[in-house]
């Protein structure tokens, strides 16, 4: 009997701790809203962070710690808190807002890529977000905007032929080769002159093979 009352009260002791420490994590929190408030960033960081030493995966405090990185420009970290939110076991509407707010730190810091999918994400979650909806199509705008200025600034690319006109042009000023002044008939008698002497060489030259190929073999 003793044994089993010793027990019950272990039990006991473990819900008062367990419920102790959430109502601590949550008064924390709470403490940090009203610094939040009052715009005491650091106060209010100071009591988030205390609050996830208590229970790191409360999605709250690290949301809620997010928005005051964020408001002391520090949107680096501030995305890296929305990320942790993301990370957690946070519910859809957290979830959106976190997509929502690391949206915007990424657009402060010019990385207009990540900003596009993180509001493409607080969509998803929430179609009816109509600031999300707003960015996006700004982001959206802006990405176009700059493919544009990027391709307008890149080198024109010239046809290939110019060069080659190029090269015709500057040949105009080479030394063209004098007219022929034979007739047609003389021109034509030339070309067959030509065909017979190579008719000749090469019947030459059958005769040739023609006179290695009778020879005897070697007597080895």
């Amino acid at each position: 009997m003793p044994k089993t009352a010793h027990t019950i009260l272990f039990f006991f002791s473990l819900l008062t701790g367990l419920f102790s420490r959430a109502q601590s994590t949550e008064a924390l929190i709470r403490q940090g809203n009203r610094f939040y408030n009052k715009q005491d960033y650091d106060q209010s960081l100071n009591h988030y962070e205390k609050a996830l030493k208590k229970s790191p995966a409360n999605p709250d405090a690290r949301f809620n710690q997010g928005d005051a990185l964020y408001r002391k420009n520090d949107f680096e970290k501030a995305a890296a808190s929305y990320d942790d939110v993301l990370q957690s076991r946070a519910d859809p509407n957290t979830r959106e807002n976190a997509y929502y707010n690391k949206g915007v730190a990424m657009i402060r810091q010019k990385k207009l890529e990540e900003s596009i999918d993180a509001w493409k994400n607080a969509l998803r979650l929430n179609p009816t977000d109509s600031a999300a909806r707003d960015n996006l199509v700004k982001a959206l705008l802006e990405k176009k905007k700059q493919e544009q200025q990027n391709k307008k600034d890149q080198p024109e690319k010239k046809p290939k032929d110019n060069k080659q006109k190029q090269d015709n042009h500057q040949n105009d000023n080479r030394p063209k080769p004098q007219q022929s002044k034979l007739t047609k008939q003389q021109v034509e008698q030339y070309l067959r002159s030509l065909e017979q002497r190579e008719k000749d060489v090469q019947d030459k030259m059958n005769q040739n093979k023609n006179h290695s190929l009778s020879q005897p073999d070697k007597d080895w």
